[in-house]
């Protein structure tokens, strides 16, 4: 899959793509809906099957100082659309140009005489242009004008409520990865390089690979069974393990983090990729009395974890 970072980076092999525009936060059943009908409508034209998306998020761009929503990175959002079989990602930035666009030169300047798209595939409650004045009947009276079709796809529901990327932020927020995971269509996952920690699980016994989840919506803070995804380098493939998300507190840390202990592994992973899916929530963040209290727990939350793990992610 290619990814597409500014106009004039478009390939003419990409011309004529039919695209999805949205964010697609999280890539949950909503989106894979309208994605699945990019992929459909691509194959029946032979034209390339695509997504245009935004960075930074325009919510971010418009208020820079909100605590994180984003549900996944672009890293990790960009790897999820290259499974899902698409040819291109446009990710362009969202800047003050780009902000003060109209609806109509936002079709004609970016879908039109940038992108070259064919047909143009949106949600029902898309919005576009400045002041966000274009809806779905804008589009299709720009698109029939500029010559490229639209399709506006209908919400998704589940269990009579509408999947949104709000709803499962809800949903980690209090640990219930059933609900999120349902609307998701797939684990929730962090995703990004190991980085250097304090090396504290080292000298516990419980080595981790350590990743910084800064800029991130945060799932309920506590302890989780999980699989791990090791992208790339000598150690590449899936393992099992437990990871701790949250603060630390029982050492005076206030930086959230991500530490992931992989069972029965040994090797450095120090800038690899790593993808951590939450499979469990097995209990929330503590601050335990004693050095002795952590490990007799951290004994039983991977005796915990590996049970699970056996039953629903087998290797």
């Amino acid at each position: 899959m290619q990814i597409i970072r500014t106009l004039l980076d478009r390939p003419k092999a990409l011309s004529h793509a039919v695209a999805a525009i949205g964010n697609f936060d999280g890539v949950h059943k909503g989106h894979l809906a309208i994605l699945d009908h990019v992929k459909q409508i691509a194959a029946r034209s032979g034209r390339p099957s695509s997504v245009l998306t935004f960075s930074p998020h325009p919510r971010r761009f418009f208020q820079p100082h909100i605590a994180p929503f984003e549900l996944m990175s672009p890293a990790a959002k960009h790897a999820r659309l290259a499974a899902l079989g698409l040819d291109a990602v446009f990710d362009i930035p969202f800047n003050g140009d780009l902000a003060q666009l109209s609806a109509h030169a936002f079709a004609q300047d970016v879908l039109k005489e940038g992108l070259d798209l064919s047909h143009v595939i949106v949600g029902d409650d898309f919005h576009f242009g400045k002041g966000r004045a274009g809806t779905p009947d804008t589009l299709r009276a720009l698109g029939a004008d500029l010559g490229f079709d639209v399709t506006v796809m209908p919400e998704i529901d589940l269990d009579g409520g509408r999947i949104s990327s709000s709803t499962i932020r809800a949903a980690l927020a209090k640990g219930d990865l059933r609900t999120a995971n349902a609307m998701l269509g797939h684990r929730h996952r962090y995703q990004g390089p190991v980085i250097h920690g304090e090396k504290r699980g080292r000298e516990l016994g419980y080595p981790t690979a350590n990743m910084d989840v800064t800029g991130l919506h945060l799932a309920k803070f506590g302890v989780y069974a999980v699989e791990v995804t090791v992208c790339d380098g000598p150690h590449q493939g899936r393992y099992h393990g437990a990871a701790s998300l949250g603060v630390r507190p029982m050492f005076g840390e206030n930086t959230p983090n991500l530490e992931t202990f992989i069972f029965d592994f040994k090797g450095d992973l120090y800038g690899a990729e790593v993808s951590i899916a939450l499979v469990e929530f097995l209990r929330p963040e503590e601050n335990f009395a004693s050095l002795e209290g952590l490990m007799d727990q951290k004994a039983h939350d991977c005796a915990t974890a590996r049970a699970i793990l056996e039953t629903t992610c087998p290797i």
